[in-house]
Order: structure tokens, then C-alpha cells, then sequence
């Protein structure tokens, strides 16, 4: 283990780095795992128990902050705060186009990849409690993805757990990926139309870019295509307090006329490339769907069933629909950084003896302090899926709220943690 430590302006960090191996079934090949502890100036010495923060995604590195505020200006008043690096993501180890290319055969590829799903990520901060406090507890803190993590370690190591608190991320325990297709599809349908509702200009905008990338060839400018499909998966963000306003901005901005006629907006196909991460974090598209498959393959689920939903069909009179957070075959063919991967993500999709990742009748026996803010309208993780699981698992605490989207925790983090730590030890 190698630390650093450093200051900014009301935060000491520390940096922490890990080998751990890729496999733990077969531990000879080592990836680094990297966490930054965040402690508030003066405490550095005292004997604060850990919170540790798994992030949303697949495929997100930890919040990098610049100072004490939201969630982590609540959690500092008590805590150690670790902000985990998932494996593949930020500085550890990461997963890429570029270092995966050392591994010349998609079977190679996905052989690889498919350590990097919530089991192991958990195993990593099993392994990382040990080193830092031996066997004593703490507790943890998961964003959506993250309470998938959260949810894991209960099933797996409730022994090392104080207390756990999950912000818009408690998983199904039986779904499959179609199950949670069928779910979630509706909701990006009713988002839509409140997109609509709140900008209806945006009707014949949405169908003029259409029309064009239909009938022209868009470069982006760090390489791959813009077609009508990658651009319609804008509506990722339709599930954030200020999604809407994102996309519409960018709208507004999609044409520019020229000496030689209408173009697509350079600033706009910019903005579209930050607004869009798949190029840049490709763990999400080749294990977001093995997020949910237990046992099972997922068969690229959300392009099967797009079909089941007319809706989405680009039909002459009603607005053009944008998806969610669903991934697809084509965007191996459009995204420059995906096109290498091409194989492994098919072979991932078709991988049929995926591990368990959470054993029922062990959670049916949990006696971890659990609090769980569930959105009421979370366009990516089912409402009720989330409160079928707290009736299983015992000792959950839910706070089912439409006073956040899924973004809570960014929008207004320091009153949702501490509502949910007085929930958790039964103040609340």
C-alpha cells in the first residue's frame, strides 16, 4: 500500500494505492485500485471511523472534490471519507480502448472485463478495510450503481459493516436485464413527455436534426459519427433535476448557417461529446447490462426489447423519442472509441454463467443498519423493484421521495446523508 497526502483549502487528502489481484480465484495477475481519503483539517490525527463512497456508473471514477461541501461537508463532521476508484475507473487501473489493446483478441478482451462488475469491487474494499483497520467495521455510502455495490457487500461480507446508507440504487435481487428493461422503458417514455411538455419547440428541432443526420454523414470532432441514434441518447440525462434544461441548451445550439449553407454546429457536436462519456468510461457499455445478470445472459435486452415499445418508433406525427440509460450493438459502429471492443462487448452480452451476486437467504437474515433514499419517479432504477427489495432484506429504512431525482445526492447531498444517518440509527 503507498499513501500521499496533500492539502487544498478545508480538506486534508490522502492518497491511497493497492494491488490487488484481478481475479481473486486466481490471484496472480494484480490491478491497482486507488482511494483518496478526505479528512478535515485537524482531525488527522483523531480516531474517525471510515465512510466509503461508491460511486454510480459502471464505469465512474470517484467524485474529485475541491473542497468540503455538500454530502462530504456532512460526512466529514464524523467520518474519514474514502472515495473509491472502482476497478477500471479513474486512477486505478482503467479500463480503455487504449489499455485493452494490449489484449489482441475479443475473447482475451472480454475474458478480462469481466472481473470488473460489483463482486469484485467489493472484494477490493474488503481487501482495502483489512489493510487500513484490520477487522474492524465501517460503513458505507452507494449512488445508484453504488448501492448495487452496497447491496453486494450486505450479501457478501455484512460482518464489516456498520451501517450502510444508498441514494437511488437498490437493486432488484432476482430481476433479469429484461425484467428491468420492461420496467424502465415506460419511464423514459413519461420523461420524454414532460420534456416535451416543457419545451415543445423542441418537437421540430428534435426532428430537423433528425432529418439531417439522416441524410448526411456528421463527423465528430474527436472522431466517430453522429447518427440519429447516438444522438437521441441524450435522454441519459432526462433522470436529473436539471437534464432537460441540458439537452434543450444544446438544441438550441445545433445549426449555424454558412456561405455554403445550413451545417451542424461545431459547439454543438462538442457539446455533445461531453455530454455523452461511452468514449471515454466503456466499462458502462460492456457491463451495464451484467449489472443485472445472475446466471444468465443479457443478450443486448434493451435492444430486443425497444421493440415492445411503438413509442420509440419515428412515426410522422408524434415527437421523436430519446432513450435512457440503455446501451446497444450499433454504438460499437459509432463511437470511435467502442469500435475495438466490438467484439468483447457481443461475447459479454451472450455470456451465460455470469456469478450470483447476491444470495437471498442471506440478506433475508440482515441486521446491518440500512437507510435508502428511493426516488419516486427514478428513471433508472424501478421504484418498485427497490421496495420489493426492502421487504425482503430486514432492517431497511426507506425515505421514498419525489423531492429529488436521481442526482439527490449531487442536487443537495449534505441534508440527504444526514437524513439518512439519523435513519439509520434510528432517530429518524
Amino acid at each position: 500500500m503507498l499513501s500521499i497526502t496533500h492539502a487544498i483549502p478545508g480538506l486534508i487528502l490522502k492518497s491511497h494505492r493497492f494491488d490487488l489481484p484481478l481475479n481473486y480465484a486466481n490471484p496472480s495477475i494484480k490491478i491497482s485500485v486507488f482511494a483518496r481519503e478526505a479528512i478535515a483539517p485537524g482531525k488527522e490525527n483523531a480516531d474517525l471511523p471510515y465512510l466509503v463512497f461508491f460511486q454510480g456508473g459502471p464505469g465512474s471514477g470517484s467524485p474529485r472534490p475541491g473542497g468540503a461541501s455538500g454530502w462530504i461537508k456532512r460526512a466529514l463532521t464524523e467520518f474519514r471519507v474514502l472515495l473509491l476508484d472502482q476497478r477500471g475507473t479513474g486512477a486505478s487501473t482503467p479500463i480503455t480502448a487504449q489499455t485493452l489493446r494490449h489484449l489482441n483478441s475479443p475473447e482475451a478482451q472480454a475474458d478480462y472485463v469481466q472481473h470488473f462488475r460489483a463482486d469484485n469491487i467489493v472484494r477490493d474494499a474488503e481487501a482495502i478495510r483489512k489493510a487500513l483497520i484490520g477487522e474492524k467495521k465501517w460503513s458505507i455510502l452507494g449512488q445508484s450503481f453504488g448501492g448495487f455495490c452496497a447491496m453486494n457487500y450486505l450479501s457478501s461480507a455484512p460482518e464489516a459493516l456498520k451501517e450502510v446508507l444508498i441514494t437511488g440504487g437498490i437493486p432488484s435481487l432476482t430481476a433479469t436485464a429484461d425484467d428491468v428493461y420492461r420496467a424502465t422503458y415506460p419511464r423514459v417514455i413519461a420523461k420524454n413527455r414532460r420534456y416535451y411538455e416543457r419545451y415543445p419547440n423542441d418537437v421540430q428541432r428534435v426532428r430537423d436534426i433528425v432529418k439531417y443526420l439522416s441524410e448526411n454523414d456528421v463527423q465528430m470532432p474527436s472522431g466517430g459519427r453522429l447518427t440519429a441514434q447516438r444522438f437521441l441518447q441524450l435522454g441519459l440525462s432526462f433522470g436529473m433535476s436539471d437534464g432537460f434544461e441540458a439537452v434543450h441548451y444544446l438544441i438550441e445550439e445545433a445549426f449555424v448557417d454558412t456561405p455554403q449553407g445550413r451545417e451542424m454546429n461545431w459547439n454543438f457536436l462538442s457539446g455533445i461529446e461531453h455530454a455523452q462519456s461511452f468514449d471515454t468510461h466503456p466499462i458502462y457499455t460492456l457491463l451495464q447490462e451484467a449489472c443485472y445478470t445472475q446466471a444468465s445472459a443479457s443478450d443486448w435486452s434493451a435492444e430486443r426489447l425497444l421493440g415492445e415499445f411503438p413509442e420509440f418508433k419515428h412515426g410522422a406525427d408524434a415527437p421523436l423519442l430519446f432513450t435512457g440509460e440503455m446501451v446497444y450493438p450499433w454504438m460499437m459502429d459509432v463511437y470511435a472509441q467502442l469500435k475495438s471492443l466490438k467484439g468483447a462487448a457481443d461475447l459479454l452480452a451472450k455470456k451465460a454463467n455470469w456469478p450470483m451476486l447476491y444470495d437471498v437467504e442471506k440478506l433475508r437474515q440482515n441486521r446491518v443498519p440500512v437507510a435508502a433514499a428511493v426516488y419516486y419517479d427514478d428513471m433508472y432504477v424501478h421504484r418498485e423493484f427497490s421496495e420489493e427489495t426492502a421487504r425482503i432484506v430486514p432492517n431497511i429504512k426507506l425515505w421514498v421521495t419525489n423531492e429529488h431525482e436521481h442526482n439527490g445526492l449531487r442536487a443537495d447531498g449534505e441534508s440527504v446523508v444526514d437524513r439518512l444517518l439519523k435513519m439509520a440509527r434510528g432517530e429518524l
